[in-house]
This record gives structure tokens, sequence and C-alpha cells, in this order.
């Protein structure tokens, strides 16, 4: 063989490596992306029923929106319908816009800087809905009480001992909920500083 054979060869298999490089790592960030998106699929179904589940008691507010014949009623119902239909929403587009950060066109930075703008949104919904959950389980039990009743609910003696213990439950399960973001989240993280040029 000749040296400019073998130089031909050379090259043919230098393109071939670099062709196999480019192939691979590809597949792994293909991979990595799928490994990050997943990250929140379940989430992301578990919000989506809970939106559907607002959405309904919205329309139920809504249509029963007639027995609320007083202006703190109204307010209380006007309130619950913001609350039911604004925060999951928010709380699906946030997911939404974390999930789809685009780990393979975008930079390292700029997928971190991406990521820790959608991941402090989805935080701070999450807080938010924390604290307003508290006021929103009061006007609950005022709209429902109203609608299905006619009556009012701070009146009885008897609820308040319901209304605490309903209160400590709610504090609860929104620091196990808010957990869990903040899990589902550093994991993610973690998948993203796996690509660390």
């Amino acid at each position: 063989m000749e040296l400019e054979e073998l130089q031909q060869v050379w090259k043919e298999l230098s393109q071939e490596v670099e062709k196999q490089k480019k192939l691979n790592h590809k597949i792994i960030m293909d991979m990595t992306e799928r490994k990050y998106r997943k990250k929140f699929d379940k989430i992301m179904r578990y919000e989506t029923a809970g939106a559907v589940i607002c959405i309904l008691a919205a329309g139920f507010v809504l249509f029963n929106f007639d027995k609320l014949d007083t202006f703190f009623y109204q307010a209380c119902g006007i309130f619950a319908i913001a609350f039911l239909v604004v925060l999951p929403a928010s709380v699906l587009r946030a997911l939404r816009k974390i999930k789809t950060i685009d780990l393979i066109n975008n930079t390292y930075k700029d997928t971190l800087v991406a990521y820790a703008k959608a991941k402090n949104r989805l935080l701070l919904l999450q807080r938010v809905g924390i604290f307003s959950s508290f006021i929103f389980f009061f006007v609950t039990l005022a709209l429902t009480d109203k609608i299905v009743n006619d009556k009012d609910k701070f009146q009885e003696t008897e609820s308040w001992y319901f209304i605490v213990l309903v209160l400590i439950g709610l504090l609860f399960f929104g620091r196990w909920g808010y957990r869990i973001y903040l899990k589902i989240t550093g994991s993610a993280e973690n998948i993203i500083e796996e690509l660390k040029p």
C-alpha cells in the first residue's frame, strides 16, 4: 500500500470515528432529555387530574352562584372560582415549561438559567398554593354550607374541632407535597448537572 492510500484510509477511518462520536453524543443527549422529562410525567398527571377536579368544583360554585345572596358570599364565590381556575392552570403551565426545557439545543449555561427560572416559579406557585389553601378552606366551608344547607358553618360551635383538625391536616399535607416537588426538581437538576462539559 502506498502512502497516499494509507492517508486516504486513515482519513476515512477518522471520519467514521467522528461520525460515531457524534451519533453516540446525540443518543446520550436524547436519553438524558427523556430521563429528565420523565421526572415530571407522574406529577404532571396528578396535577392534571387535580386541575380537572378544580374546574368541576369551580363550575359547581358558578352554577350555584345565585344562592350566594350577600356580598360576603359572592366575594367568597368569586375568590373560590378564581382560586380553582387560576392556580391549577398556573401550576400546569409552570410544569410544562420546566418539563420542556431543551437540553439538546441549548448551551449548558442557557439550560441552567432556564431551569433555575422555571424551578423558582414552580416552587413559588407551590408555596402560594399551600398558604392560600388555608384561606380557601374557610371560603369552602362558608360556600358549601350556604349552597347545600343555606346555613352559616361558623355559627356552629361543634364544627370548630373539625376545622382545627383539617387545618393541621392541611399543614402536614402541604409540607409533604412541597417536599415531593423539592425532591423532583432536585433530581432533575442533577440530570442537568451531568451534562456539564
